[in-house]
């Protein structure tokens, strides 16, 4: 038991000396700038892989929703369908901070690619 106890207080102890040793040494202002910057890129590298993968599950869908489409000859443009879709994108944006011009953006170019989706499996 006594053991167990000195050799908790030991690594206690080493834990607190390297605590201070890295107190203690100097980190210049660029170097902390850099680790803060580079943070923060990895947090965007993440969010931007998290984005690729949703972009990914929704055009899938959209594969799905175009063969249904297709079987059923409806047309691959459903304008006031994009329509509630942007509405909605919007809203949702703007409790986000994001402006309605960035949402259109994104949105126009996401139902751009849809729609080549579903004409392609049209076509097939």
């Amino acid at each position: 038991m006594q053991m167990k106890k000195y050799n908790y207080i030991i690594a206690v102890l080493l834990s607190c000396q390297g605590s201070i040793y890295a107190q203690s040494v100097p980190v210049k202002k660029q170097e902390t700038k850099d680790m803060t910057l580079e943070m923060y890129r990895k947090q965007i590298d993440s969010l931007d892989k998290t984005l690729i993968e949703v972009l990914g599950k929704r055009e899938r869908v959209v594969k799905e929703i175009g063969i249904y489409k297709a079987k059923h000859n409806i047309p691959p443009l459903q304008a006031a369908r994009f329509q509630q879709v942007l509405d909605r994108g919007i809203a949702a944006g703007d409790k986000e901070g994001l402006s309605a011009e960035l949402i259109t953006e994104v949105l126009n170019a996401v139902h751009k690619e849809s729609l080549r989706i579903e004409e392609e499996l049209k076509h097939k």
